[in-house]
């Protein structure tokens, strides 16, 4: 017992720095000029440029939600000369890019392997839409349960759950139209956001359509082309590359009780959830910081009900508060509460699965954001909430160790 209590806790927290970001440009859904994969190797470039480290000595490969362009192919065509990590985070879609980037900061951390690039690519014009309905000739599984009384398509099977989450505490549809203008507000200051030059107000956020009750056109992300990546190496390297560090402190992956019974979890107990609950306890566990301590947030927006469940299970404020709190100028940057989503995010910059978000965090502990909020130690980046499994990660300065 008492070798047990003398043993260090494991630990990622200050071992891993992020050291390139890349990035395509963003598209609209089918107007990308190269084939994804090719979009793909354009991104981990752009990233091995911006850390200054030469993209052979790559030998780690990290990605999630069936990313189709597979690491032996990458290598071979970046000239890689040994690959030692290859990992894929299934299930969960956009829920995975935290957990690849905690994928990719474990093998550095353990040795598994030395410069890890974690990377999405997206050519939703070559392959398929996310947002449309399957179509298939006969259900089965998860399937079964929801496409025969109507539910084909993600916005239809998540918005019961912001639906009862809403109910249940009284929060209205201002809550949600302030989520969707603080991200089109942040975009009108990124000429790389899709929606750049267009945007938002109330007026037009009221009038919108609704796509499936509490969700207006406005309340769902894009669908985009395109390709990020992101190149993490030790802390100790990083200190020798040519961009200030942004050091991993915490990272946490996974859900709750029976929370994938079926395509949107409609079995689980706990059906009004992000599935955050017991993911940010681990995550604050390891990063030995609180939501009191966090500066900035990129809570990925499939729709906003999953961002107002994301942000109350990470601990910024009580369900019943969400009203009071969820309001435009506590939202934006440089001067809120709580910036959220500063690039855009997925409803106004891209929908890259969610990849951008935690380029985004790391441009806040860079001061490289486009709506700087001022002198950031503690940068969070939240992933795919309401699907499984869901992670989160979050970076810190130099002075946040």
């Amino acid at each position: 017992m008492e070798m047990m209590e003398n043993m260090t806790k494991p630990t990622m927290r200050g071992q891993v720095a992020i050291a390139g970001i890349g990035e395509t440009v963003y598209y609209r859904h089918g107007k990308a000029t190269d084939p994804e994969f090719v979009l793909c190797l354009k991104a981990i470039l752009a990233a091995c440029e911006d850390a200054g480290i030469d993209p052979r000595d790559i030998d780690g490969f990290s990605s999630y939600s069936n990313d189709r362009n597979d690491p032996p192919s990458l290598a071979t065509a970046l000239g890689t000369h040994e690959l030692r990590y290859s990992t894929m985070l299934w299930g969960g879609g956009g829920g995975g890019g935290a957990g690849a980037m905690a994928n990719a900061a474990a093998a550095v951390a353990t040795g598994l392997a030395q410069c890890v690039v974690v990377y999405r690519a997206l050519a939703q014009g070559q392959f398929g839409r996310f947002g449309q309905g399957m179509r298939v000739k006969t259900v089965s599984g998860d399937a079964a349960l929801t496409m025969p009384y109507g539910q084909m398509s993600p916005a239809l099977w998540y918005a019961p759950k912001a639906m009862r989450f809403m109910y249940e505490h009284n929060i209205g549809q201002e809550a949600l139209r302030a989520i969707a203008m603080a991200s089109y507000h942040h975009a009108q200051a990124n000429p790389r956001a899709v929606m750049y030059g267009r945007p938002l107000t109330e007026k037009a956020y009221d009038e919108s359509r609704w796509i499936a009750e509490p969700f207006h056109l406005y309340d769902c992300c894009q669908e985009n082309d395109g390709a990020a990546a992101l190149i993490l190496v030790s802390a100790e390297r990083a200190k020798d590359l040519k961009q200030k560090p942004a050091y991993v402190l915490g990272a946490a992956m996974g859900a709750g009780y029976r929370v994938h019974s079926t395509v949107a979890g409609h079995a689980t107990p706990d059906l009004a959830s992000s599935h955050f609950k017991t993911v940010a306890r681990h995550l604050y566990e390891m990063a030995e910081v609180g939501p009191k301590d966090v500066d900035v947030v990129q809570s990925y927006e499939n729709f906003t009900g999953g961002v107002l469940m994301s942000l109350v299970e990470h601990g910024f404020f009580p369900p019943e508060e969400a009203m009071e709190f969820l309001k435009l100028e506590n939202l934006i940057a440089p001067s809120g509460k709580l910036p959220l989503n500063t690039s855009g995010g997925n409803l106004a910059e891209c929908y890259m699965h969610g990849l951008e978000l935690q380029i985004e965090a790391v441009r806040q502990i860079r001061g490289q954001s486009t709506s700087q909020v001022p002198d950031v130690k503690v940068s969070l980046a939240a992933s795919g909430p309401m699907v499984t499994p869901v992670s989160t990660i979050i970076f810190g300065s130099e002075g946040a160790l």
